[in-house]
């Protein structure tokens, strides 16, 4: 480990070195003696240029070599790794050395050929370039290697075969107008063999300082670039702006395992690039180096994947001035110096502000962030063969533009009135799911009569009906197959709490996107103008807020470097929302950055999230917390005797089957031990018994989502009940749990409420059958859940009736989100394993070292207080869950209270006062300390586990005592002296 480390260190002192371009004579005898030699100080001073594609009249092997030594070295390097061709040194490697991007593609295909490497060998944008050079893609690839082999003998002897069939000319490309033309260096022979147009075009390249493609006759130009005789150039300037587009012509094959800048940072400019920042403002966002940033978006131009937004004179720019700064080397101040001009990425909005929500203005811009599941949905091209070229460009580039959310939701709408079957039910839940919330979105979130006559546009695509979204969720309401659904939501029936509501509300309403092709810098000005308030008769009414809409991939996000991140999301958004499941590896946006409809933090992707709902709502199922790492040989008597019982773990880790917070979780009482002690060896698990009256006929659970926001824009919720089936007693009692739950929980979020219907619990023995059953809440989802259509559709309509897209700022939404992270962060700080009560509870040591533990099971023994008589056992009408649910509800409680189970009986007791502030995060006649950040609690990862177990009882949380039912533990310093005595006796 020393010697790597000290390697480590020697590598950067070289390439320190080699940056400040320091000679033999003045290195550190360190890397001295690590180099050996003058000689190979000078190999390494090359090799490190080559790697980094350095041009040699701006780099320190300038100085050691010269320059047609280095360039052939570097092409050589290329073709062995099958790299990219240097299109920004084609001013030598074209020009000088008469070495086109066409014979060098060729050479490389050939090497291919040459070692019988399969086309997957080829890195992706080398195969994808060589495709638009050679027109040699994988069949033709395939197709020519065939005939090689195919001649056997001839094969083996001389492999020069292959390249004979490779083309003799390149293929015909695609040329922006405003792509610069330059000529090679004409021998005397081939200058005298030009027509005379080809003659006047090169006299016209020599002498115009203008030399863009639109001044040329495009028959000469294409001719003499058959001939090699001119390249195309692609400038990009520092105020450039460009809008990445779809990645047509993409080739799936492996990534680069050789090093190569320029083409390490494409995957990240699809990224963060916007059309309405500049590249010096991509270079700042990225850190990265301003040359090899042009150089990368460059050759994005080349494959058409990016398009550049001109200006009305930049087909006249002077092409043949340098495009690319002539220090490649330069200190990032130097990007830092570049002047901002974007509208989006002024000093005011890159400034955080902590102390409220940030304000949207105009244009609202919202980044929608998906998982890697949606793109291989969006790839079964069978379905639709528009998806898969969609799938390709959000899975390679890790974004979907705005530009082509048009078309998406094309190709989504035609696959309406489809039938499905297995997996493809699973595509088209997605596909349908998708297409309601982006058309949503773009609708700014009204109905049709809300639109603005200012801002009225075509329609986008036909209506996506209710007949369409039913049949896309045949298999995910009232079905137990849906494999991304919760698992109440996968095992159990689920009642469809807005069966007959027309899914066309968002759809006709929707705003049609606009035109591909505009200068986005207009339309923001146009909508920023277009702001303006009129009046209508007594009332102000205020123009509609338009939306553009970004798919983002979350796994390219979490590529990205956390500041990079931020201030991606600073500069391009207002508003991100994503989908539900979230995986946990994915990065959240800070709290200073844009609204973000979706986990206010990563605890709340973790059972956290339940305790929180339920102790913030005083209500819930019970439910029992067990630490990591213990080992049950009984059950405590709240799980003791369950009919089945849910369980999750608290890092999503999944042990057989079980565990996942979208996994299936419902297990059998009599199982539910070995599946407890299983997990508890990866995680802390939480549990929920269920007794036999919980369930329905089937065994199942029954479960109902309710779409959120809850409340509609005049305050009620009403609407959010709207068409739900049940029973007159249910209903009211789902009602008055609903308001209850509104005015202590934080319900105006993107996402839905888990209810769950129980056995009501009663000292009566016999309830009325309409009142036998109550709904409690079980979980809180943030975000739009894709894998159900129904569920979707509902909460796109709470989004319309509560007009939370419309308004001026979202503060009542990012208060909700810091009321729930300041209610978990104070949970996890009470209950983890550094936290007050875990300390108090799981203090180590003996007795003797520890009179104040010693003290305390005095006073906590002296005041014991059975639920019930021991000598009367659990009988009754009642089954033993039932019963240990009322009792836990009829008895008496106090501040602090601790439920210990000894084996046969469930037992509360208290602390004394003295103790109960040990348990407390802030006292009340102390002054509170300081707080962890949002910013802190959001850029962690890692997961909070439980350092105590904990019982719910329905209305509270207490830490729970199960020693009586964990496997026989002995002291460490008794099996050590256990251990001394029988070695002693050997």
């Amino acid at each position: 480990m020393q010697q790597q480390m000290a390697a480590t260190v020697e590598e950067q002192m070289m390439v320190k070195a080699i940056r400040d371009e320091c000679p033999w004579e003045t290195l550190p005898k360190r890397i001295q003696a690590a180099v050996v030699s003058k000689d190979e100080w000078h190999r390494r001073i090359v090799d490190y240029c080559i790697r980094k594609r350095l041009p040699w009249n701006n780099c320190f092997a300038r100085k050691v070599c010269k320059e047609g030594e280095y360039y052939e070295d570097l092409l050589r390097y290329l073709r062995r790794n099958l790299a990219l061709y240097p299109y920004h040194l084609a001013d030598y490697i074209c020009r000088v050395m008469r070495i086109s991007a066409f014979k060098y593609y060729c050479d490389v295909l050939f090497e291919a050929m040459k070692n019988e490497q399969p086309y997957d060998s080829i890195p992706n944008f080398s195969a994808a370039d060589a495709l638009r050079i050679t027109g040699v893609g994988r069949n033709e690839f395939i197709d020519i290697m065939n005939k090689c082999k195919s001649k056997k003998i001839m094969w083996k002897l001389s492999k020069s075969i292959a390249k004979e069939l490779l083309p003799a000319q390149p293929a015909d490309l695609a040329i922006e107008p405003w792509w610069g033309v330059r000529f090679v260096n004409f021998t005397l022979e081939e200058f005298k063999k030009l027509s005379e147009e080809e003659t006047i075009a090169i006299d016209k390249i020599c002498k115009e300082e203008v030399n863009s493609y639109v001044l040329f006759d495009p028959e000469v130009i294409n001719c003499l670039y058959r001939r090699g005789g001119v390249y195309f150039d692609v400038p990009v300037y520092p105020e450039d702006r460009f809008r990445v587009s779809r990645l047509e012509g993409f080739v799936s094959n492996k990534d680069q395992s050789y090093e190569d800048p320029i083409e390490e940072l494409l995957y990240a400019v699809f990224v963060v690039s916007s059309e309405n920042a500049t590249v010096a403002e991509l270079a700042k966002t990225l850190q990265a180096d301003l040359y090899q940033l042009q150089a990368a978006a460059s050759f994005a131009c080349r494959l058409g994947w990016a398009v550049k937004l001109l200006d009305t004179d930049s087909a006249l720019r002077d092409s043949s001035a340098t495009a690319l700064p002539s220090n490649v080397l330069g200190d990032d101040e130097e990007g830092s110096r570049m002047s901002i001009n974007s509208e989006r990425s002024c000093p005011e909005l890159l400034s955080s502000d902590c102390d409220g929500p940030r304000k949207i203005s105009g244009t609202a811009y919202v980044g929608f962030i998906v998982d890697a599941n949606v793109t291989s949905y969006l790839m079964m091209g069978s379905l639709s063969p528009g998806l898969k070229s969609h799938a390709v460009t959000l899975y390679e580039a890790g974004k979907l533009g705005y530009s082509c959310i048009a078309d998406l939701c094309n190709d989504l709408a035609s696959l309406e009135g489809k039938k499905f079957e297995g997996v493809l039910q699973e595509f088209a839940n997605h596909a349908f799911s998708l297409r309601c919330f982006l058309e949503c979105l773009l609708s700014g979130g009204t109905s049709p009569n809300e639109s603005s006559d200012g801002n009225c546009q075509d329609d986008l695509s036909s209506p996506l009906s209710k007949k369409s979204i039913e049949e896309g969720a045949d298999n995910v309401v009232g079905n137990n197959g849906s494999q991304h659904g919760d698992t109440p939501q996968q095992e159990y029936p689920t009642v469809d709490s807005q069966a007959s509501s027309p899914s066309s509300i968002i759809s006709r309403g929707m705003e049609s996107v606009a035109e591909n092709d505009f200068d986005s810098r207009q339309m923001v000005t146009q909508n920023d103008n277009s702001q303006a308030t009129e009046l209508d008769g007594p009332a102000v009414r205020k123009t509609k807020r338009n939306y553009r809409v970004n798919i983002l991939r979350c796994e390219s996000l979490a590529s990205l470097a956390p500041s990079t991140l931020e201030r991606l999301l600073l500069r391009d958004y207002d508003i991100v929302v994503s989908m539900i499941p979230f995986p946990h590896s994915s990065v959240l946006p800070s709290t200073a950055g844009p609204v973000h409809f979706g986990p206010p933090s990563y605890s709340s992707m973790t059972p956290w999230m339940k305790l929180a709902l339920y102790t913030s709502g005083s209500c819930g199922p019970l439910s029992a917390v067990f630490m990591k790492g213990q080992r049950l040989r009984l059950l405590p008597e709240p799980l003791a005797g369950c009919e089945k019982a849910l369980i999750w773990s608290w890092d999503h880790s999944v042990v057989a089957g079980l565990g996942g917070n979208f996994e299936e979780n419902l297990v059998r009482g009599g199982l539910l031990l070995h599946y407890l002690n299983s997990m508890t060896r990866h995680s802390a698990v939480i549990v929920q018994p269920l007794g036999i009256k919980d369930l329905d006929e089937s065994g199942n659970l029954v479960t109902m989502d309710v779409p959120l926001p809850l409340k509609n824009a005049d305050g009620s919720i009403t609407s959010a009940l709207a068409g739900t089936d049940l029973p007159e007693g249910q209903m009211s009692n789902l009602t008055a749990l609903l308001e209850d739950l509104s005015s202590k929980v934080e319900l105006s979020t993107v996402g839905y409420l888990r209810l769950v219907r129980l056995h009501r619990v009663s000292e009566s023995s016999e309830l009325p059958e309409k009142e036998s059953f109550e709904w409690i809440p079980l979980n809180l989802e943030f975000g739009i859940p894709l894998f159900n259509p129904k569920l979707c559709e509902r909460i796109c309509e709470r989004v319309v009736d509560s007009n939370m897209l419309q308004k001026d700022d979202l503060t009542e939404h990012y208060e909700s989100m810091q009321t729930v992270r300041k209610r978990l962060r104070e949970l996890c700080t009470e209950y983890q394993a550094t936290g007050p009560t875990a300390r108090l509870l799981n203090q180590r040591g003996g007795s003797k070292n520890s009179p104040r533990q010693l003290q305390l099971m005095n006073i906590v023994s002296g005041r014991w207080s059975p639920f019930h008589d021991p000598s009367s056992p659990t009988q009754g009408g009642t089954s033993p869950g039932e019963h240990v649910r009322l009792k836990l509800g009829r008895r008496q409680k106090c501040f602090t209270e601790v439920l210990s189970f000894d084996g046969s009986i469930l037992r509360s007791h208290a602390l004394t006062p003295v103790y109960e502030a040990a348990t407390r995060s802030v006292t009340e006649d102390q002054p509170s300390p300081s707080p962890k950040t949002d910013s802190e609690d959001s850029d962690t990862k890692d997961v909070v586990l439980p350092g105590v177990n904990l019982i719910f009882d329905g209305a509270e949380l207490h830490p729970f005592d199960i020693g009586a039912c964990l496997h026989a533990r002995q002291p460490l310093s008794l099996i050590a002296e256990a251990s001394a005595a029988s070695l002693a006796m050997k």
